[in-house]
């Protein structure tokens, strides 16, 4: 069992900053984040190929959120800047063995990832 540990998350208002992070007990292929909106689906945000360090992000952030890794901590973090409304969701780490995960973040709801962390909220008030 891989128990994956995250940390961030809060309030903050439209335009604001959060930081999240997420620390894996082993290397894996992928890492990468979901989230999923209350009386919505669980979607795709961004993603990371842990050894390569390819990323990959749902078009909705693409250019407001950068994910990147620490390899030595196998921990990977989100900065998400420029934050709005719809932005508000319980956040949720993954993690998957084969790297081939991370590509299926801009349709995909995280079937491929067996591996999952508790959620941490993020909430943008306008």
């Amino acid at each position: 069992q891989v128990q994956l540990v995250e940390s961030g998350g809060g309030s903050v208002q439209a335009g604001g900053s959060l930081r999240l992070s997420c620390t894996a007990p082993i290397y894996v292929g992928c890492m990468g984040w979901f989230r999923q909106a209350p009386g919505k689906e669980r979607e795709g945000v961004a993603t990371i190929r842990t050894g390569a360090g390819s990323t990959y992000y749902a078009d909705s952030v693409k250019g407001r959120f950068t994910i990147s890794q620490n390899n030595a901590k196998n921990t990977v973090y989100l900065q998400m800047n420029s934050l709005k409304p719809e932005d508000t969701a319980m956040y949720y780490c993954a993690a998957a063995n084969i790297w081939g995960a991370c590509g299926t973040v801009r349709t995909g709801t995280g079937e491929e990832f067996p591996y999952w962390g508790q959620g941490t909220q993020v909430t943008v008030s306008s």
